[in-house]
């Protein structure tokens, strides 16, 4: 999905909370909203809610492959979550899930007794099919669960929504992680709101796991001593970030046949006897002569040559293109600004010791 080319609009959203320095990027990359968005009351408590609604545009424009009408259901959950103070990894998580369930379609029924944005029952409590048909009901139950459930701040998405919804598919939200994340910086943008700079906002610090996800494929092992990173097994369209701020050095597609050299394409992926190369992958420099590679990605990274990016800012999404034999993010890091083999070193001690272990969640 391509959101490069976003109509401009004149109106902004209320702005009823307070940005960090790093204003919506350090929502995104999953950190509290602590100090940084005024706390209302969530559906559910006896008292109301303190902050007051926020306002967007009557008519929003079509983005990427989203028309008017997804987009504005989209920007009804970002801007309800916004309003109850919940952080930007929520607003997502929110609408990921009404990707999945309803393709932000405000559906009149579905399965059963599923009705709205998320497919919510109201033989399940939800509230009644009228009420789940409003879009910021719907959201405010949705994110009244959310918040419920203990570390979903650090979990991955596909795991969030599945404590919240209970799916009989439970695995169906990790694909929209990427499709969920442009879209809602779009409508940040859109509304004139900062997506960029430093993460704030309780982010971990000036590094960050790319993935949440368990190592797989070790670094230079016995069995793969040309393997100069390591393999972070998370479903195909987890969103990949940024490990650290940084000036993007490379986006490339590298996929060639093994026998000729041929062009293989990233438009499919690859295979690990066929195959060679990196895939969609995206070089990063960071202070200090570091440099991180992300290899793999399903499709055209979400970043450009030159471009100045935050720590846990989207690149991309996991994939399975160049030499894979299944979705999964090949991460690297280097020093001495070396790209090549010869400035490789483990990303396990090295993450380690940026107090952001692979594998685990942030502290």
């Amino acid at each position: 999905m391509k959101l490069r080319s976003l109509v401009s609009l004149a109106v902004a959203l209320t702005a009823v909370f307070i940005l960090c320095a790093g204003g919506l990027g350090g929502f995104l990359a999953g950190g509290t909203a602590a100090g940084c968005i005024p706390k209302a009351t969530l559906p559910g408590s006896s008292s109301p809610t303190t902050a007051p609604p926020i306002t967007g545009p009557t008519l929003w424009p079509a983005i990427g492959d989203w028309d008017s009408g997804q987009v504005g259901n989209a920007a009804a959950i970002a801007t309800t979550g916004a309003r109850l103070g919940i952080p930007g990894r929520g607003w997502v998580i929110a609408v990921a899930t009404a990707m999945q369930e309803s393709t932000l379609r405000n559906l009149a029924g579905g399965d059963r007794d599923s009705v709205g944005l998320f497919q919510q029952r109201p033989s399940q409590g939800w509230g009644t099919p009228a009420q789940l048909q409003d879009p910021v009901y719907a959201s405010e139950k949705f994110f009244g669960t959310l918040v419920t459930i203990d570390g979903w701040q650090t979990m991955p998405l596909t795991e969030a929504a599945q404590a919240v919804q209970t799916s009989a598919y439970p695995d169906a939200y990790a694909k929209w992680e990427g499709p969920a994340t442009e879209l809602v910086t779009a409508i940040a943008e859109t509304a004139g709101l900062p997506t960029n700079g430093l993460a704030g906002c309780g982010a971990v610090g000036p590094w960050t796991q790319p993935v949440l996800a368990p190592v797989g494929s070790a670094f230079r092992s016995a069995d793969r001593p040309g393997h100069d990173g390591v393999d972070l097994s998370a479903p195909r369209g987890t969103a990949i970030r940024a490990a650290s701020a940084g000036t993007v050095r490379t986006v490339r597609c590298n996929a060639v046949y093994a026998d000729s050299g041929a062009e293989w394409g990233c438009h499919r992926d690859g295979d690990p006897d066929l195959t060679r190369g990196c895939g969609w992958y995206v070089d990063i420099d960071h202070t200090g002569g570091l440099l991180t590679r992300y290899c793999h990605m399903d499709q055209a990274p979400m970043v450009t040559v030159g471009q100045q990016v935050a720590v846990g800012q989207p690149i991309g999404v996991v994939g399975s293109t160049g030499r894979s034999s299944g979705p999964h993010l090949h991460y690297e890091v280097h020093q001495n600004s070396d790209a090549s083999a010869n400035g490789a070193i483990d990303p396990v001690p090295f993450m380690a010791a940026q107090g952001v272990p692979l594998g685990a969640p942030p502290a």
